[in-house]
């Protein structure tokens, strides 16, 4: 990953936007720490669709979820 100042980001701000565009993380310092990184988003094709219906059977409520809890009779 490059590393640039801040200072020098400032006068390549186009060049580096384009290189995070295609990819390329950068990372911009400031004081010889890192400050800021560019990254591209994620794009929608690389994200895992869902798969619908995965953990059918797995998930199950209680017949009594709904019904009050004891601890809260006095607040009724």
């Amino acid at each position: 990953m490059p590393q640039v100042d801040i200072g020098q980001a400032r006068r390549r701000f186009d060049e580096l936007l384009e290189r995070a565009f295609h990819g390329e993380d950068v990372l911009i310092t400031k004081d010889d720490r890192p400050f800021v990184r560019l990254t591209a988003p994620a794009s929608p094709e690389k994200k895992r669709k869902r798969q619908f219906g995965s953990v059918e059977g797995e998930i199950w409520m209680s017949e009594d979820f709904d019904e009050p809890l004891d601890e809260f009779q006095e607040y009724r």
